[in-house]
Order: C-alpha cells, then structure tokens, then sequence
C-alpha cells in the first residue's frame, strides 16, 4: 500500500492533484481545501491509501492521518464507495464529524452530495466507538477534534487579516508545536501565539 506521497505538484485541479516522485507523476484524488492548498512547483506531502479495483487503482491524498484514517472507517459503512467518503471529508472537518457521530446527528451527512438519508443514518450507527472526538494529538497530549476545531478558527482569523491561506496554516502549525496542551485548546491562546511567530513578516505578508 502507497500510505504516503512526498514530490513536487506539477498538476493541479479542482478535486486532484499530480505530484511527480522519481520522475513518475501519481494522480491523487483529494478534497477541494487540499487542492487549493497546493501550488505548481511547491513541496507537496499526502497521506494516502490506494484503492484497487478489477479495472483501475486510484490513490487519495489527505492532509493529515486523522482525515485519512476517517476516510477508511468510512469507506467500511454500507453504501459508502470512495468518492462519497471524500465528499464526506470535503464537506465536513473530522471534529464535525465525529461530533455529529457522538450526538447520533445524521444532519450533517445529509447535506454531502451524494449521501441520502439512510446512507447518511448508517454512517453515524456503523461509525459509533470508531471515530472518537478526543484522540492523541501528533503533538502528544491535545484532544484532535478540539485541536483541530481551534487550529482551523486560527487560520480563517489570519486570513481574515490578510495572510494567505498557506502563511497563516504553516503558523498555526509551527506555533501548535511548541505550545501547551491549554493553548492548543483555545482560540485565543494560539493565535496570540501563531501573531507573535509570524512578527516581521506581518508587514509583508499583509501587504503582499
């Protein structure tokens, strides 16, 4: 199995991305947020499973193991094919996810494209004890659901002050590293933290 994809991106569309290793361009199906994320020319790491079929085999690319690791719990729900759990994964965050398993809210998956009602009531019986809203951070120690929920606010608080996408989700992640397991957790914390890692480059960055 291919679990994971280091190279250079050399293609880019709305849902896949083509990044080159060795010389060899791999397809990667991906969520739409990864694909904007990625760059022509830029570094590219995805964590992937690759899904064989009698008449093709396809990879899928995910930012982070958590996300990856939803997906394959997902692709174990009747009636849930790959391209309905990527659509899952694109419209909900694994926090939202899981939060909407533990609250037996199957609202949530009925808005995916492609999920109807029952499917979307299945997902949240057969996904029960499996997609747990507190894990162990990479960090070590941070809930990943609230972890996750925070890191996102923070990023979409930077862009809202003028840092692009990319700047502001490579702060957070630097800052996350070195900050407490309170820190992480709170909104407030880790941006004044991820501000006063980005210092000098604020003038820059905002005013490109």
């Amino acid at each position: 199995m291919i679990s994971s994809v280091r190279g250079t991106a050399v293609h880019v569309d709305a849902d896949s991305v083509v990044v080159e290793v060795g010389g060899v361009g791999l397809h990667v199906a991906v969520t739409p947020q990864v694909a904007r994320a990625t760059s022509l020319g830029e570094a590219v790491l995805l964590h992937t499973t690759l899904i064989v079929r009698e008449d093709a085999l396809s990879l899928f690319g995910f930012e982070t193991r958590e996300e990856l690791a939803v997906f394959t719990q997902l692709l174990g729900v009747t009636g849930v094919g790959p391209k309905s759990a990527l659509g899952v994964l694109a419209t909900l965050t694994v926090p939202q996810i899981a939060d909407a398993v533990a609250a037996d809210d199957d609202a949530p998956f009925r808005r995916v494209s492609g999920i109807g009602p029952k499917t979307a009531k299945l997902i949240v019986v057969q996904l029960t004890g499996k997609v747990i809203a507190s894990r162990p951070s990479v960090a070590g120690g941070a809930d990943v659901a609230t972890a996750g929920g925070v890191t996102a606010q923070v990023v979409q608080a930077l862009i809202g002050l003028g840092w692009s996408e990319r700047i502001a989700a490579d702060a957070v992640e630097t800052a996350a590293v070195d900050a407490s397991e309170g820190d992480r957790a709170s909104v407030p914390a880790l941006l004044r933290l991820t501000l006063a890692a980005l210092g000098p480059a604020r003038k820059e960055s905002v005013n490109g």
